[in-house]
């Protein structure tokens, strides 16, 4: 609309090009000439801290809605995890490399998971159960790769962190974001979701599964299925049934998660939640 529809005003980025076109003077080569969002020095100032968790919030929420996606699915999980065959890069010992490689099983199901969420995403033309996944590599690249596999678009919301974290080469390019602010990253991770898959990880993938456990657990966030992939992993991993006991849960707050071993289990499980 705003491409074509009439205004007799300047667009901003018609204004960007002329400012552009001035001609070089101390002046205009001063700071304080820029157009206040045109000036990466101003826009990253502490004072703008608010405007720029808006527009964090604000551009991928736009792009999404203007490709029609509606609703997701998400995949958490580590991204040390390696594909079968793969070199375990993160390992720091014969014990961890063992385990990451044995763990690999985890980046196939994955892989098959979100070919099955893709395969259903294209009977809404890829408007419902799309694929999306932090962007970077293990459990995050196998369920871009697995959409990849059938030709379907998925998301990945990349984060700027020290280590561990650039995009891998199956995020569809144009759904492909960056983020500063984990707080709004992981509301565009549930903003949309239909389901929740969460495979073995670390810290990363911890806070993520119970940030969004406890928006279901109060209320905050609509019932969905919140599947948990690899029974003995979870088993060890957490003690929900350990919570219930002491009482700092409600009994029956575990009914919350399945567990599943397979790609095959996780979507019965969708299916049935949904009928589809």
């Amino acid at each position: 609309m705003e491409q074509s529809g009439w205004t007799p005003l300047p667009h901003s980025d018609e204004d960007l090009e002329r400012s552009r076109s001035v001609p070089d003077t101390p002046q205009t080569r001063a700071a304080t000439y820029r157009l206040a969002w045109n000036d990466e020095e101003f826009m990253t100032r502490r004072e703008l801290r608010p405007v720029r968790l808006q527009l964090e919030l604000l551009k991928p929420e736009m792009i999404l809605a203007e490709r029609g996606i509606q609703s997701t699915v998400i995949l958490f999980g580590g991204a040390r995890i390696p594909e079968p065959g793969g070199e375990a890069w993160a390992a720091k010992d014969e014990r961890q490399k063992r385990n990451l490689e044995k763990n690999s099983i985890y980046y196939e199901e994955a892989r098959k998971f979100a070919r099955l969420c893709s395969q259903h995403s294209a009977l809404s033309y890829y408007r419902e159960f799309v694929v999306v996944t932090g962007g970077g590599p293990g459990v995050m690249e196998a369920g871009n790769r697995g959409a990849d596999d059938v030709g379907a678009p998925s998301i990945g919301l990349n984060i700027v962190l020290p280590h561990e974290q650039a995009p891998n080469a199956y995020v569809t390019p144009e759904l492909c974001f960056n983020f500063h602010y984990f707080a709004i990253r992981k509301m565009h991770f549930v903003m949309r979701a239909k389901a929740v898959a969460v495979f073995p990880g670390g810290f990363g993938t911890m806070d993520e599964f119970f940030e969004t456990l406890t928006l279901i657990q109060t209320g905050r966030m609509e019932r969905v299925p919140v599947i948990l992939f690899g029974k003995a992993f979870w088993q060890r991993a957490i003690d929900l049934d350990f919570l219930a006991e002491q009482g700092t849960i409600t009994p029956g707050d575990q009914d919350i998660i399945d567990f599943v071993d397979t790609a095959d289990e996780a979507w019965e499980i969708i299916g049935k939640f949904y009928e589809l």
